[in-house]
């Protein structure tokens, strides 16, 4: 969900983060060592690169890009770094699940892979693996910032004391928002699908098995997770509650690095398995995974299934909640009557609106041009748990224009506001007391800048 009011630095970060996916070649520029922090670098290609798909994306500066950037990136580090020695892990499916995500829009709206091989100037594989790498940073540096400002609480008080000491010209414009219920389907895949998949995994186990093939190889050939693939299937150690419960299971079983898994059937699709090494309540696998090819006849027929429901709830036979609790194969929404949740990431406190940037693309195409209670026609939309293609209908429960914030009808709002405001304050204060105790040095060329925190500089004084 969109803020009012978020940490400015964090939206930097984030997008400093993301941005570096975008690289382009700099056969021209002489790389230098710019930064050091703690015992990493910080490269002068590594400033260009963002300086420049900023330039693309539309970014604009407050200041200098080459002050800016660096200094952006230092703070990221700040926070890896903590993370780090605090031993903070990501479940790798959360980083798989981000960046099919963001894959998935960029075919969208660049079109074919190739059109954005060509956008990246560099192979789809290697934009996965660097944008694998980016999300993963940007989850892990998220998630210290929640365990630096995880114990600020808000009271009643402080909200009403904050927006009574605000302007009439500085009140919050709250945008519009709307709550959405949602049923989805899975097109029936056939069992011959099915079986084609599982022998085709039986033979690489085969190959596996009689030492025709390497694992690791047959991975970067066939494997659908590309993000793994390109790593020869290898996923990195992983915590039980970080996998799914399925793979689990059996990654956590495996004793043999030399053996093959049996095959192991999870939301993503079918796995095989094989063991790299256990390290305590940790394990790390490399794995193939393949997913049966879903004919358009099977997404047109659970299209139309929808449209007969919908056509249903029209004309009173069911209500749209009970069929969502009845039929829906959306795990997230269908015990809560097919309401979609909106969760907020940084303070993990989930709602119903949502603006419609913050929905799902698909669903906000459609949920765009609908009126209250009014329910869709049958649409084909990816989901973004897993990448599965599915039909969906969905229903528009209530809509909120955009409006001054009030008090009295915008509470939650507001206090985020005041919640960030202190959230805020608390990583500001981090970060300086962390630049007094991080090595820190800077070439002379790129010092003389207008720092957000001056306490770079100092670092540098003989």
């Amino acid at each position: 969900m969109k803020k009012f009011v978020s940490f400015r630095f964090v939206a930097t970060l984030l997008l400093a983060l993301v941005a570096g996916t975008a690289t382009y070649a700099q056969d021209n520029v002489i790389d230098k060592v710019v930064w050091v922090v703690g015992d990493e670098a910080i490269l002068k290609s590594d400033v260009e690169e963002m300086r420049i798909d900023a330039q693309l994306s539309g970014r604009k500066f407050d200041g200098d890009p080459y002050c800016v950037i660096p200094e952006e990136i230092a703070v990221q580090k700040l926070f890896l770094h903590q993370a780090k020695l605090d031993s903070i892990d990501v479940p790798e499916s959360q980083v798989i699940q981000l960046v099919d995500r963001q894959m998935n829009m960029y075919l969208q709206n660049i079109g074919s892979k190739e059109k954005v091989e060509e956008y990246f100037n560099r192979p789809y594989a290697q934009i996965r693996e660097r944008m694998r790498e980016n999300f993963r940073d940007m989850v892990t540096m998220q998630e210290m910032q929640k365990k630096i400002v995880g114990n600020i609480k808000v009271t009643p008080s402080e909200v009403r004391r904050y927006f009574s000491g605000l302007p009439a010209d500085s009140i919050p414009y709250v945008p519009t928002q709307v709550e959405v219920q949602i049923i989805t389907l899975q097109p029936k895949v056939p069992l011959e699908e099915i079986e084609d998949v599982k022998r085709r995994l039986r033979e690489f186990t085969d190959q596996v098995n009689k030492g025709e093939m390497d694992f690791s190889t047959l991975a970067r050939l066939y494997s659908q997770d590309k993000a793994s693939a390109v790593k020869g299937g290898e996923i990195g150690f992983s915590g039980r509650g970080m996998l799914d419960p399925a793979y689990a299971n059996v990654a956590f079983s495996l004793t043999d690095p030399k053996k093959v898994s049996k095959i192991v059937e999870s939301e993503y699709g079918y796995h095989i398995i094989q063991l790299i090494e256990k390290r305590g309540d940790r394990v790390n696998t490399r794995h193939i995974l393949l997913r049966p090819h879903v004919p358009e006849s099977a997404l047109k027929a659970a299209c139309a299934r929808l449209d007969s429901i919908s056509d249903e709830i029209r004309a009173d036979k069911f209500s749209f909640d009970a069929a969502a609790s009845a039929i829906s194969q959306d795990k997230d929404t269908r015990n809560n009557h097919g309401l979609m949740v909106n969760l907020n990431p940084e303070t993990g406190v989930s709602t119903s609106r949502f603006e419609l940037q913050d929905l799902p693309q698909d669903v906000a195409k459609v949920v765009s041009t609908m009126n209250v209670g009014e329910i869709s026609k049958a649409f084909t939309m990816v989901s973004e748990k897993d990448g599965k293609q599915v039909c969906a209908i969905v229903k528009l429960k209530s809509r909120v224009n955009g409006h001054k914030a009030a008090i009295s009808e915008d509470y939650q709002a507001l206090k985020e506001i005041v919640l960030h405001k202190l959230q805020d304050q608390t990583l500001q204060k981090w970060i300086k007391e962390k630049q007094k105790t991080t090595y820190v040095r800077i070439d002379p060329e790129w010092q003389k800048c207008d720092f957000k925190y001056p306490g770079w500089v100092v670092k540098n004084k003989e």
